[in-house]
């Protein structure tokens, strides 16, 4: 479990007293984002991410899966984190870490898929691919939210998109290219699984560091787990594609999962429900007053 304690990012420094970032206390971006639990979408929006030939192969060349499989979902969540919650020089500080490691992130594909031809080249400021890529994260985290948390309706859907939004400009997502609302994304993840998305080898070898990371985070009795979140939050002709099962055994694992998560989170003391990143954030708030 030690192993696993250090896949989460450490707290991050106090920041500047009353420094409410880019969203604040009120923002339904707080809101969603504190829990702990939406790193249970984590597996599932990186399979998400790399289903796309192109995103795949720049994983595969660039992030060193063989010496830490789960460095891409690391890195991610304390970027997001940090965004989020941080001040205003915190939030600058990883928006730029993030563009410097991008910079660097070109190539072509080697192979045909998803009707992309062999040699097609890649970069990770492609605007195609940065909206792909945050898209992924904002439908993981309402999807884990409404089945392990509580339903989150329409208009908190709206809402949390609207906030994530400001995030994406961030992260070189043009807000030309971006969905007018939340439907609209969903609408446009559904349609780049149905005509874009070709789960190759590269994104199968991706998939097997980060559902069975070597050496193995948990303990031998729940390293199912992960491929089983995954293949409840994933859309099924993905979830068949990465080959993951999904019997009467998963279902039921997933059910359980859900329904005990749905009981313990609002039981939960602050200090293990929430990221530490939000309560840095509300104590620097509260140090203004």
């Amino acid at each position: 479990m030690k192993d696993l304690a250090r896949f989460f990012p450490a707290a991050p420094a106090p920041g500047t007293a009353g420094d409410a970032g880019l969203f604040g206390p009120h923002s339904t971006a707080w809101r969603i984002a504190r829990e702990r639990l939406i790193v249970a979408g984590g597996p599932a929006a990186l399979l998400l991410q790399v289903a796309h030939p192109l995103v795949a192969e720049g994983v595969r060349a660039h992030s060193g899966f063989a010496d830490d499989p789960l460095r891409r979902l690391r890195g991610t969540l304390d970027a997001v984190l940090t965004v989020t919650f941080g001040d205003r020089m915190q939030v600058q500080a990883a928006a730029g870490y993030v563009e410097r490691r991008h910079r660097p992130v070109r190539g072509t594909l080697p192979v045909e898929g998803g009707g992309i031809p062999a040699g097609t080249p890649y970069s990770a400021t492609d605007p195609d691919l940065t909206l792909w890529v945050f898209s992924t994260l904002v439908w993981t985290a309402l999807e884990v939210t409404d089945a392990f948390h509580r339903p989150v309706p329409a208009e908190e859907r709206d809402a949390y998109y609207r906030d994530m939004r400001r995030l994406a400009r961030l992260f070189a997502v043009p807000d030309e290219v971006l969905p007018e609302d939340y439907a609209a994304l969903d609408r446009y993840v559904a349609r780049q699984v149905r005509t874009t998305l070709d789960v190759g080898a590269a994104a199968k070898q991706i998939a097997r560091q980060v559902l069975a990371p070597e050496p193995p985070l948990v303990p031998r009795p729940l390293r199912s787990v992960p491929a089983v979140l995954a293949a409840g939050v994933l859309p099924p002709v993905l979830r068949d594609a990465y080959g993951l099962p999904w019997r009467r055994r998963e279902r039921a694992v997933f059910a359980v999962v859900r329904r005990a998560a749905r009981l313990a989170v609002p039981l939960l003391p602050a200090r293990i429900r929430y990221w530490p990143h939000y309560l840095v954030a509300r104590g620097r708030m509260r140090a203004e007053s």
